[in-house]
This record gives structure tokens, sequence and C-alpha cells, in this order.
């Protein structure tokens, strides 16, 4: 958003501009703001920004009602053979984001029952194994609960991280420069997160957004959130009819930098998902 002024005459006068996309072409709307600019903008800022997000709302409505109409065409093995492609991009770019050495092609050969020569055992465990929890995932039919999680992070390190798998942490931790909650907090902390995604009146899109932030901050196991969250991401996308969302390792650093507040981490993954799912379902 900027503020623009015009002459008329003698007169000048002040609006606030917003451009944005809609359709393939890009609109400017603008809220006229007076002969001097007020010194609290947020009301016009909220004009301007709810027709945004009714934009950005019919865009991901669009994308879901295409995807679906598309997915139900689809013979069962153009479906089976589509959800194994995903799990291998996603557990490829979901571990390799957390410093998997395994690269793409060494990642499809081992979900094919292949092997990785010169990769570490845990590398390779971790990979099988979350091809395991990503198909539990689409499958699960209970209700998102604190046990849930825990069980898909169990069997995403059980193999691995025996000490943490499946458990919340009962230490401190910081990531970067980010100090997490208190231990003693993320049994309380994770019910609120479980109680918010199952109860917020949101788009899907936004709300699988906002649950993966707040997951992140919460930092609720020793190691793996990252990959938990990324799962919790991808299954209310899931269960409510949208296709899902990787983040992709060349992407990593504009992602960890979109952690910095919840609105501008929800901005960032629906402008994401747009653009990701534009060419196929727009």
């Amino acid at each position: 958003m900027r503020i623009v002024k015009r002459k008329r005459g003698r007169e000048t006068y002040f609006y606030l501009q917003h451009s944005m996309r809609r359709d393939n072409k890009v609109v400017t709307r603008e809220v006229y703001l007076g002969k001097e600019i007020p010194k609290n903008l947020t009301k016009y800022k909220d004009v301007l920004e709810k027709e945004t997000i009714r934009n950005t709302i019919e865009k991901l409505e669009k994308i879901k009602d295409n995807f679906q109409k598309d997915w139900k065409n689809r013979p069962k093995s153009a479906k089976e053979a589509e959800l194994e492609s995903i799990a291998i991009a996603f557990t490829y770019n979901t571990n390799a984001i957390e410093g998997s050495k395994i690269t793409l092609p060494e990642t499809m050969n081992i979900l094919k029952g292949g092997f990785a020569p010169n990769k570490s055992i845990r590398d390779i465990k971790e990979t099988e194994n979350h091809r395991k929890v990503f198909f539990e995932m689409l499958t699960d039919t209970v209700p998102l609960s604190q046990n849930l999680v825990r069980r898909w992070h169990k069997e995403l390190f059980e193999e691995t991280k025996p000490d943490i798998a499946g458990v919340f942490r009962n230490y401190g931790v910081s990531v970067g420069g980010y100090l997490a909650p208190n231990w003693w907090e993320v049994p309380r902390l994770m019910r609120e997160l479980i109680n918010f995604s199952n109860k917020a009146r949101l788009n899907p899109v936004e709300l699988a957004a906002r649950v993966h932030y707040r997951f992140e901050k919460i930092h609720p196991f020793g190691d793996g959130n990252g990959r938990a969250g990324r799962l919790l991401m991808n299954y209310l996308l899931w269960k409510n009819g949208y296709p899902m969302l990787i983040i992709e390792y060349k992407r990593r650093q504009a992602y960890y930098k979109a952690f910095s507040t919840e609105e501008g981490f929800k901005k960032y993954l629906l402008r994401l998902y747009i653009s990701v799912h534009k060419s196929g379902y727009l």
C-alpha cells in the first residue's frame, strides 16, 4: 500500500492506494483520505485489506473446487501414482530442509525398495519412516489431537531418536535467536493449538498456515518439529479437500524468514500456495 497525492486546481488530495493481481491482471484500488493524511490509517488499510482477503479466498476456493473435480475423475491407479509422487517429493524436501544428505533420486530409490550407498543409516531410516507416516496421515480418520501428533513424531523418529520420539520436551530449547516457551507450558499450549485448529472458522489454507506457525513457535519436541509441523499443515489441507503444499528445499531461506510474525507467515504461505497451484487449478 502507498499514499498518493493529486492536485486539483489549488487543492491537494490524498489517497491510500493498493494494487493486487486478479484474473491475471493487476487491479488498483484506492481509498480517499482527505486533504491531509490522517494520523491513524488503520481503518483505511482495513478497507483495502478486506478486498484483498476476499480476492485471495476466491482463488483458494477455486483451487479446491477444480482440484476436487480433477481428483474425482482420476482412476484409482492414477491417484495412487500421484500420491506416491507427492510422497517422494515431500519426503525429500522436508528432510533436506532439516539437513538430510539424501538426494531426490536417492529418495526415489529408497522409497521404491532400493538403497542409497554412502549415506547414513539415520537419513535412510528417516526417509523410509516419513513415507510411512505420510500415507498414514492421508488415511487417518481420528480427529486432530495431541496424541495423533505425538504418534506421527514417534513413528518418524523411533528408530533414529528413540529418546525423544513422540515425547514432549522437558527442557528448554532455542532455535537460532528464538527462545521457545518453557517446557512446562508445552502441554497447555498444544491443547490450545489443537482447540484452535478444530474450532477456528478460517479458510483451511489460512488455518494450515497459522497452525504450522504456532506449532513451530511452541516447538513441542526436542527435535523434528519442522517435519512434524509440515505433516500437520498438509493434514489440515488434505482433510479439508485442498491439494497439499510441499515447501521446497530451494525455498528454505524465504520459508525461514517468513516465521518472523504470524501475519507475515500467513501472507507468505497464502501467496506461495496460490503460486504453486495456479497453473494446475486456477
